[in-house]
């Protein structure tokens, strides 16, 4: 009978919205997801932006229909603290991999901060073999395991904002609003290297992901200690995810020719792209507006029951 009534406890539901997470240390983005959707009950769930395993912070985590608009997310500009060890390199740029050259540290304040000048705005780097970067189809950390280097080619991203937090003798703590696609950790060893010592990171948090801030997350032992209904209460809607695109207000019968697939005429006065979509008070999805034509772009499930008003209407 007890074993009845956890199963029935445990039954997975449908459940909208996304919850900021702070995950912990030693934690893999996917188990991290899991243990969250397991509280919660969620039939689907899923996480924006995966964080290495040695890396804490902020993960968005997406239940139900938040699930297809994660690529707002994947798209954001990311915030980072970053602690640099500086003086040693490694196999894999962090704490994780072995010592494989050791360097004296001359550098002072003021050197360090002059370097972090030339890293900021549009830069190069080489994405780390230790990486989830896919080459045919694996990513690059399986070729790595077997000894094998993959020619890669560098990539252009941008660091908006690159501060120097805190210096010590060991190294520096940075902060680092950086675009999509950065490595923290190449970054960490560049950085070594213009210093002429070498580095690796030995401490990684992410801060910021948009406009969502690791303030606002919730730890693993805090949604443990509530109950299903207060959880619930933490959840941001599903729209929260893209804030960013113009919102659109459409009627019962524009809504419906969404939900058909239809496209039609439209203007709002915005420029050309993604909308956020609203009917009867409630989100519905995205739309794309294109030269003052309106089309379906990511639509909730829940409005295919407008899809019975007829075409003509």
């Amino acid at each position: 009978m007890t074993r009845k009534i956890e199963q029935v406890r445990r039954a997975k539901r449908q459940l909208d919205g996304v919850l900021l997470f702070d995950k912990p240390l030693e934690l893999s983005s996917n188990t991290a997801m899991q243990k969250v959707r397991w509280l919660f009950r969620a039939e689907k769930a899923g996480h924006t932006g995966t964080l290495d395993p040695l890396a804490t912070g902020l993960l968005p985590i997406c239940f139900g229909e938040a699930t297809k608009f994660t690529h707002a997310l994947l798209d954001a500009d990311k915030r980072y603290r970053a602690t640099i060890r500086l003086g040693q390199r490694t196999t894999t740029g962090d704490a994780e991999g072995e010592i494989i050259e050791e360097r004296p540290v001359t550098a002072d304040e003021a050197q360090i901060r002059q370097v972090l000048l030339r890293f900021t705005g549009e830069i190069s780097q080489l994405p780390p073999m230790h990486s989830a970067l896919k080459h045919q189809g694996k990513p690059l950390y399986e070729y790595i395991r077997k000894g094998e280097v993959i020619e890669r080619e560098t990539r252009q991203v941008f660091i908006r904002e690159l501060n120097l937090e805190r210096f010590s003798a060991t190294g520096p703590d940075i902060d680092v609003l950086c675009s999509k696609g950065t490595y923290i950790r190449t970054l960490g060893e560049d950085i070594g290297e213009a210093l002429g010592c070498g580095g690796h990171l030995i401490a990684l948090r992410r801060t910021g992901i948009g406009d969502f801030d690791l303030h606002a997350a919730h730890t693993l032992p805090e949604l443990e200690g509530l109950d299903e209904a207060a959880r619930d209460s933490l959840l941001l809607p599903v729209d929260s995810l893209i804030q960013n695109f113009p919102a659109m207000t459409l009627d019962a019968v524009q809504a419906a020719r969404l939900a058909q697939g239809q496209r039609f005429g439209l203007r709002d006065g915005y420029p050309d792209g993604k909308r956020r979509l609203y009917a009867e008070g409630s989100f519905i999805g995205l739309g794309e507006l294109v030269a003052g034509r309106l089309s379906p772009n990511r639509l909730l499930s829940g409005i295919a029951r407008m899809a019975a008003v007829p075409k003509s209407a």
